[in-house]
């Protein structure tokens, strides 16, 4: 099968039967390939092993001060990122902006009415590198490529929002969620159903919007990536404070939480085991970009997480607990889409068989998409005996196709297996790995 469909690159397969603990199969299963997204196969369980399934992250507001009889807060009100990946639509109602705005009515709810100091905005969970290395600079005004903060928001991506006014006049153009990053302005209503519109991050972190609508042309909306998400969040949270009256005077500050303020109130997050859940069902970069760094953090001395740290621990969690050869994974990233990152396709399996056998298995397997039923395989497979049966985390990139997971043979063994093309004949190499992955689900012995 690997030599029928493609005919250039490189591959690396291993098959194992955890049942019976032999090799099924094996094809260079050392050699350091590309994963692409397989390498959320990592971070899913680094993550699970550091906080197991049930945790939760909180986003909290903090006080530094004292309120005094009429509502007003004497001091600074802090926001406090704690690597959650999940205050976005997927989780919340009324849009972009209800995390900030269930935090906002908790501030005014513990009798917060004004604040006479600063807005004071906390991200120092994480380090402050907002770009990995190894990530193409074609990437970087893809949504799939959001820039990386302990205080996130929408997945750090804000929607352009423009409506034409009357012929040759302004149009009316606004950002979903509301927040105060700056925004130059300039697009002229003119006749017609088109539109021309530009609309991206400027140099000073704020949002430029050039171009021409048409008066029959509608609302438009155009997703941006935002170059400082901390701002972004944070302007977001005073936007939705301002809708419930509540005003803070001073201006926005970036500091770390000062010792001995006092918690307000607290948006805990979805449970690990549903963000995982999200994120490999669905490849979301953002939220691999988060939980690896979350990890790295709780391990960390100084309690910071950073693509350094989270490395230096998945390379003790491998070569300790999951019986890894040192070096047979190399980190540039938490969600493979670094073209540095490596991975050998043995590294893969023996994770996929330590996963399978701890505490947080049932998540582990849970999370991840199923062929010819769900997400990012529900076409693929299907009409076989994987469909319903095989279940594994995709990888695709214009150089690499992977997949990696668990599948149940006809005699009921249960095989875990990692496939890893590199090359650009990806798309009979993704050919071959479905008709592979068909194959095992078929097998008996």
């Amino acid at each position: 099968m690997l030599a029928a469909r493609v005919r250039r690159g490189r591959w690396g397969v291993l098959v194992l039967s955890l049942t019976r603990g032999d090799t099924l199969y094996s094809y260079r299963p050392d050699t350091a390939l590309q994963p692409a997204s397989n390498f959320k196969l990592f971070t899913t369980a680094l993550a699970l092993q550091e906080y197991g399934a049930d945790h939760q992250f909180s986003t909290d507001v903090l006080r530094s001060g004292t309120v005094t009889s009429d509502g007003t807060l004497q001091g600074d009100l802090i926001l406090r990122g704690d690597g959650d990946p999940g205050i976005s639509r997927r989780y919340y109602d009324h849009g972009a902006a209800g995390a900030m705005d269930q935090l906002a009515e908790m501030v005014l709810n513990a009798g917060i009415k004004r604040v006479s100091g600063s807005l004071v905005a906390d991200a120092s969970a994480f380090d402050p590198q907002r770009i990995p290395e190894g990530w193409k600079v074609r990437y970087l005004q893809s949504g799939y490529a959001a820039r990386v903060s302990a205080l996130s928001c929408n997945e750090n991506l804000v929607t352009v929002v423009v409506a034409p006014g009357k012929a040759n006049q302004a149009a009316r153009v606004s950002l979903d969620p509301a927040t105060d990053l700056p925004l130059s302005v300039q697009v002229r209503t003119v006749a017609g159903r088109g539109a021309r519109i530009i609309a991206r991050s400027s140099s000073t972190g704020g949002m430029e919007v050039r171009g021409t609508i048409g008066t029959r042309a509608g609302v438009r909306s155009y997703q941006v990536v935002v170059e400082d998400p901390t701002a972004f969040t944070t302007g977001a949270f005073r936007r939705a404070l301002e809708m419930r009256g509540v005003l803070v005077r001073g201006s926005t500050r970036y500091a770390p939480t000062p010792a001995g303020a006092v918690k307000v109130a607290g948006l805990a997050s979805q449970p690990l085991s549903h963000l995982i859940a999200a994120m490999n069902r669905e490849s979301i970069n953002h939220y691999a970009e988060l939980l690896f760094r979350d990890a790295g953090r709780k391990a960390a001395s100084d309690g910071v997480g950073s693509v350094e740290t989270a490395s230096t621990l998945l390379e003790h969690f491998l070569t300790t607990q999951v019986g890894a050869a040192p070096g047979a994974v190399v980190t540039a990233d938490g969600s493979g889409l670094s073209v540095l990152d490596r991975v050998t396709p043995r590294s893969v399996v023996e994770l996929l068989a330590y996963a399978n056998r701890a505490p947080w298995s049932d998540a582990f397997h849970a999370s991840l998409p199923v062929a010819g039923e769900s997400e990012l395989l529900k076409q693929r497979m299907r009409y076989t005996p994987a469909q319903g049966n095989l279940h594994a985390k995709t990888g695709t990139t214009n150089d690499v196709i992977s997949l990696g997971g668990y599948v149940t043979a006809r005699d009921g063994e249960l095989l875990a297996f990692a496939f890893i093309y590199n090359g650009t004949d990806r798309w009979n190499a993704k050919s071959t790995i479905d008709a592979m992955g068909a194959t095992l689900a078929g097998f008996a012995r």
